[in-house]
C-alpha cells in the first residue's frame, strides 16, 4: 500500500484524538504539528484547562449528538478498562431552576438541562431525582452516571498511544495553513493531506481566518477539596455569563470549580472577584466540599481560565480543496470538546479517508 503522508495541526483533544484514530489504520504517516503540547498551560490552548467530562448539550437528532453518543462508548471503556488513561466515573447531578430559561448559561447547556434529554438510554442509570434533593431554590433535577477526565493526565496519555503507533510529534507555528504542506520530518514524500484541529486559533490561521469562532471564556478554581459527585447548575444569580459546576477528577486531579461563559473574552488573567463568587456557589451547592464552612476552608491548588473555541454553526468536520492540497477541519467544539472527540475524530477521518482515495482515483 501506498504510504499516505498526513499532517495534523494542533495538539489538543481534538488533534490527538484524530491522530489516534488514523494511526490505527494502516498505510498512514502522521505528523502532529503543534504550538502548543500536553504540558503547556497557554490561553490559546484549551485542553488542559477543562474539567473536563461528559455532559451532553447537543440537541436532539443533530450531527453533534451522533457524535457525542459515539464519544461515550470510548469514554466508558477507558473508564472501565484503561486506567492509566486517567479517566473515572463518577455522579452527576444537574440541577434546574424555570427562571434561567433564556440566560446565556442555559442556552449553553441545553439539551442537559432537559427532565428527559436524548442521552438518557446512552448513560448508565439516568433518572429524576426527587423534592428532596434537588438544590436551594430549584424546581427539578436529574441524575446519571457520567465520567471525569483528569487532563493532566489524559493527553499525554493520548500522545503516548499516538507514539506506539508511530506518529511523530513536531513543534511548529504556521502563519498559513499551507505551510504544514511544506513540513519534512520522518515524510519521504510530499504532504499528501492536512487535518485543521487549531480550535480557537482557526480564527487566525491564514487560509482559514474562521471569524465565527469565538472564545467563550471559562474561569475555574481547582481544589484539594473532594466534592464526591459532579454537580451542574442551570444558572446562577450573579450574572449572565455565570455557572456552577463541580467535578472531581481522576486519580488525585483535584476538585474542579466553575465557572463562566463569557463569549468573545479573551482576557487570560484569573478575575479575582469572580473567583470568590464561584467558590461562594461551590460551597453552597455542594455543602461536602468544607463540610459546611465557608470558602476560606477551601484548600486551592490553583486559579485557571481557558477560552473554549466556539463556533456559530457548531464543530466544522468538512474536507475542501485549498490550493491544491487536501485539508480536512476539525475544530469548533466550544466546552463539548472531550465528550464528542471521539465522534468528531471518526467523521474527520473519515473524510481523510474519502479525500485520499478519490485522488487516487485522479
Amino acid at each position: 500500500m501506498e504510504q499516505r503522508n498526513v499532517v495534523v495541526i494542533g495538539a489538543g483533544v481534538a488533534g490527538l484524538t484524530t491522530a489516534l484514530l488514523l494511526s490505527r489504520l494502516p498505510g498512514y504517516k502522521i505528523v502532529v504539528a503543534a504550538k502548543h503540547m500536553p504540558g503547556d498551560y497557554d490561553i490559546e490552548y484549551a485542553s488542559p484547562w477543562a474539567g473536563a467530562n461528559y455532559m451532553p448539550m447537543s440537541t436532539r437528532g443533530t450531527k453533534a449528538a451522533d457524535w457525542d453518543k459515539s464519544t461515550w462508548t470510548a469514554l466508558e471503556d477507558l473508564a472501565r478498562n484503561h486506567p492509566d488513561a486517567g479517566i473515572h466515573f463518577q455522579e452527576c447531578e444537574i440541577h434546574s431552576r424555570s427562571k434561567d430559561v433564556g440566560t446565556t448559561t442555559a442556552k449553553w447547556f441545553g439539551e442537559l438541562l432537559s427532565p428527559s434529554p436524548w442521552f438518557k438510554d446512552v448513560v448508565p442509570n439516568f433518572r429524576a431525582l426527587p423534592k428532596s434533593r434537588h438544590g436551594p431554590g430549584f424546581d427539578s433535577a436529574t441524575v446519571f452516571t457520567s465520567v471525569c477526565i483528569n487532563t493532566a493526565i489524559y493527553l499525554p496519555w493520548l500522545v503516548s498511544q499516538c507514539l506506539k503507533n508511530g506518529v511523530v510529534f513536531k513543534r511548529a507555528v504556521f502563519n498559513h495553513i499551507l505551510d504544514a504542506a511544506s513540513l519534512s520530518v520522518n515524510l519521504e514524500h510530499k504532504v499528501d493531506l492536512i487535518v485543521n484541529c487549531t480550535g480557537l486559533m482557526a480564527s487566525k490561521l491564514g487560509g482559514v481566518e474562521d471569524k465565527t469562532v469565538v472564545p467563550a471564556r471559562g474561569q475555574i478554581v481547582i481544589v484539594r477539596n473532594d466534592a464526591g459527585k459532579m454537580l451542574d447548575v442551570s444558572g446562577t444569580d450573579d450574572g449572565d455569563g455565570e455557572a456552577c459546576y463541580v467535578m472531581t477528577r481522576a486519580a488525585g486531579g483535584g476538585t474542579i470549580l466553575g465557572g463562566s461563559y463569557q463569549l468573545g473574552n479573551w482576557e487570560s488573567q484569573a478575575d479575582p472577584n469572580l473567583a470568590v463568587r464561584i467558590m461562594k456557589r461551590a460551597v453552597k451547592m455542594c455543602p461536602q466540599l468544607t463540610d459546611g464552612k465557608g470558602i476560606e476552608h477551601l484548600d486551592i491548588i490553583r486559579h485557571g481560565v481557558g477560552l473554549r473555541p466556539v463556533r456559530e454553526n457548531g464543530t466544522r468536520i468538512e474536507k475542501e480543496r485549498i490550493g491544491d492540497t487536501w485539508v480536512v477541519h476539525n475544530y469548533g467544539a466550544g466546552g463539548a470538546g472531550y465528550q464528542s472527540s471521539y465522534g468528531c475524530a471518526q467523521a474527520a477521518v473519515n473524510l481523510v479517508e474519502e479525500a485520499l482515495a478519490a485522488r487516487a482515483k485522479l
